[in-house]
């Protein structure tokens, strides 16, 4: 049998109770569907058909009580009528029991099952706010909001703990104090409450203040009378100033507390100065103190009449995180190093400053390249890359001192800048002291090995140049530097800007040549040892500038590459041989070099479909031709493509083979078909034996793997006969047989040697010997 709540209260106190759990429907409602809402962003991110019946129960179960308290406020009560009040007591404990227990059970499922972030935040962030509302709105009737609360709190505790987190474990102990407070504020609040209702002319009065104690609890606040005695006090506010005013506020002057806890030194002095100067100062104001705990405190204060109100606002974790993103905004997170943003304004500074002081001094800054350090990275790993960069940073750290301004502009360039005090001769002795720096090798995890870096130098006297201008010629010394082989410094000079233009004039022609497709194509012959037949054709893109004249390969080809250009003229040059292909014999052939930038940017197996596709060449007519230094770089990519163009049945060659790295760990695992012995082991086997026998060997190891060897450069007839002697090289390229020729000249040459008796030695074509080479 249902008994009401409250029998010892008189009727009329009772119903007015019972009418306040039917107030602000409206409330209800919205709460009910915002939190119907975000059940169903969390079955969004989860896809669970638990949440979203979870959702649909809320919009139900909402639109029930919403239509009960609608009959309640249509229906006519009794002042008196204790068992009409009982009864909708009942109804009102079915709807809000119902309603917290789809609280509990949505927390419940998310750390349980779904255990997701967004899950256990949303559900974990509601139910906890609607709990404040329930201690708000059901505090009148003791049974009905002990009923939501237990409903909510018990399984949200359960899924907290067995959550299988630690921590989220640990705070659901947190919130058990949390849960208990309820019924003792509640309770507070509904004598609050039973007094109100007996004096209703008050009632609007009371609410208005209620609500603004709920608003302000979670900050300090002092009030002051007109005698700057402490008037009112929270536990708050006693709380953050415990350190130099313990024990209780009421009564005590504010001014004598701040002096005595200014003479302990629990206050520091501008502190307690900040804070009275805002006090005295008519109409108030903001000030935030920073206390002797290393905590700050943000004050406001306002003053009316003769009284004052001090809120008090612990903003310590704020202030810890502004400086966190202060730091992080200037500083490199991974050496300490300033970063380019915190550089860039420091060495603007110092410029402006030079153009308006007219010093004469000179200022000199440097930026400082790890040589191959992607080839660490690859090899090595991130992590110990990673210590690579500190241990670089440290290093120049130690051997520049504070004098100099060291940050790292991104990835493995850092940037040095000094000003004031510097000679001409420290652009040679900076540089050679941080070369003799990385001199010595690197110890990391274990692995030790060495570090070469490569430094370009650019000085300023007047400050005329702007830092891009530095950072511009810089970049050029720097350049310069890697281009004389790496591991050394270089200085500024002008000659370095006329070729810094004349590439930047090149990019662009490059570009507009590529966009119009005037670039074209030669073909150099590869021809069989043995039968003197042309078998394939190397295609090689050919730039004839209409100003500049022809420019070599070894120019616009690493443009192409810094540019980004250089896969489209991949895509072209893959195009345009493999439809000229279908022009000569069956048994000829085409090969195409492939760049490692082509690897790490573009969809190579897709281009060489493509290529295939579109000019009907068989798959076994093409042969796909890469660098040790591609292959090394982007080791994983190429590993992936040529596995995938392998099985196609295309050919793939290394390239150059004996200029990188020549490691035989990569003839083992990539799928080669062919070894393209590089020139330089073919240039004096006339005249060195030594080169002879090296080349000999490296045919042989070709050989051994089963892989087609050719070899690269051979110009002369003493050159091809001492190959076709010593080794077993199965295919010529070079000068002898011909130059890279237009696709007319070269299906004429693969005709006349087709033609030729395969016993019949090569007379070293003299029309084509004497050709232009290129």
């Amino acid at each position: 049998m249902f008994e009401p709540a409250h029998k010892s209260l008189p009727p009329i106190d009772y119903v007015s109770m019972i009418r306040s759990l039917y107030a602000d429907r409206h409330s209800q409602l919205l709460g009910a569907y915002g939190s119907a809402v975000a059940v169903a962003l969390t079955w969004l991110e989860s896809q669970s058909p638990v949440l979203l019946a979870i959702a649909i129960a809320f919009v139900v179960v909402g639109t029930a009580r919403n239509f009960d308290m609608i009959t309640f406020e249509r229906a006519e009560h009794d002042e008196t009528d204790v068992a009409d009040a009982a009864r909708w007591e009942r109804r009102a404990m079915i709807g809000s029991g119902a309603i917290a227990l789809l609280y509990g059970s949505w927390t419940l499922y998310s750390f349980l099952v779904v255990n997701t972030f967004f899950a256990e935040l949303a559900s974990l962030g509601v139910s906890m706010s609607v709990l404040v509302g329930v201690a708000a709105r059901n505090f009148a009737v003791e049974r009905v909001m002990m009923t939501q609360v237990m409903l909510i709190c018990i399984p949200t505790w359960i899924g907290m703990f067995f959550d299988g987190h630690l921590y989220t474990a640990l705070l659901s102990f947190v919130f058990l104090p949390y849960f208990a407070s309820l019924r003792r504020v509640a309770g507070n609040v509904r004598v609050i409450l039973l007094r109100a209702v007996r004096g209703r002319l008050e009632a609007s009065r009371l609410a208005a203040e209620l609500d603004a104690a709920l608003e302000t609890m979670q900050h300090g606040i002092c009030m002051l009378d007109a005698n700057g005695l402490v008037a009112v006090v929270n536990n708050r506010a006693e709380a953050v100033f415990a350190g130099f005013a313990p024990g209780s506020w009421t009564g005590r002057p504010f001014a004598a507390m701040i002096s005595a806890g200014e003479a302990r030194g629990s206050l520091p002095k501008r502190a307690a100065q900040q804070l009275m100067e805002t006090l005295e100062r008519p109409g108030g104001g903001k000030v935030v103190l920073r206390l002797s705990d290393g905590q700050f405190c943000e004050v406001t204060v306002s003053s009316r009449q003769d009284n004052s109100v001090l809120l008090f606002e612990d903003i310590t974790e704020r202030v810890k995180s502004e400086e966190r993103i202060n730091y992080m905004a200037h500083y490199d997170t991974l050496t300490g190093l300033p970063n380019r943003a915190y550089f860039t304004e420091q060495v603007e500074g110092d410029l402006d400053r030079r153009r308006h002081g007219r010093s004469g001094d000179i200022a000199m800054l440097m930026i400082v390249d790890i040589d191959d350090f992607k080839h660490v990275n690859d090899t090595m790993g991130h992590l110990i890359g990673d210590r690579v960069l500190v241990e670089t940073s440290e290093r120049l750290s130690r051997v520049l001192g504070r004098d100099s301004l060291v940050a790292r502009l991104g990835g493995d360039e850092y940037v040095v800048y000094r000003s004031g005090g510097v000679k001409l001769s420290d652009t040679i002795s900076d540089p050679q002291a941080i070369l003799t720096a990385f001199a010595g090798a690197f110890e990391v995890s274990g692995e030790v090995f060495s570090v070469n870096v490569s430094i370009g130098v650019v000085t300023v006297s007047d400050g005329a140049d702007d830092l891009d201008a530095l950072m511009t010629k810089a970049d050029l010394a720097l350049y310069k530097a890697k281009a004389l082989g790496k591991g050394q410094s270089q200085v500024f000079h002008d000659e370095m800007d006329t070729d810094y233009r004349y590439r930047q004039r090149l990019k662009a022609d490059l570009k507009q040549t590529v966009a119009e497709g005037r670039l074209s194509l030669a073909y150099q012959p590869i021809v069989d040892l043995r039968s003197r037949r042309v078998v394939s054709c190397e295609a090689l893109a050919r730039w004839h500038h209409p100003e500049l004249g022809s420019i070599p390969p070894s120019l616009f080809i690493p443009i192409a590459e810094e540019t980004g250009l250089i896969s489209e003229i991949s895509a072209w040059v893959l195009k345009s041989a493999t439809q000229e292909c279908r022009n000569w014999p069956e048994e000829v052939s085409v090969s195409v070099n492939i760049s490692a930038r082509d690897f790490r940017n573009a969809d190579v197996a897709a281009m060489v479909g493509e290529a295939l596709r579109g000019s009907g060449l068989a798959p076994s007519r093409l042969e796909i031709e890469v660098t040790e230094t591609a292959v090394i770089e982007e080791r994983a990519a190429a590993t992936h493509i040529l596995g995938q163009l392998a099985t196609q049945g295309i050919g793939i060659a290394l390239d150059d083979f004996g200029t990188g790295y020549s490691s035989l760990s990569y003839l083992q695992a990539l799928p080669f078909t062919k070894l393209k012995i590089d020139r330089s082991f073919v240039m004096d086997i006339g005249q060195n034996p030594r080169s002879l026998k090296l080349l000999s060997n490296v045919a042989q190891l070709g050989k051994d793997i089963n892989l087609t060897v050719t070899a690269e450069g051979v110009e002369t007839e003493e050159q091809l006969n001492l190959i076709a002697e010593h080794s077993k090289v199965d295919q010529i390229q070079g000068y002898l047989f011909g130059v890279p020729l237009p696709r007319r000249e070269v299906a004429e040459l693969i005709a006349r040697m087709a033609a030729r008796s395969p016993q019949r030695q090569p007379e070293a074509l003299p029309m084509l010997a004497n050709r232009k080479r290129g």
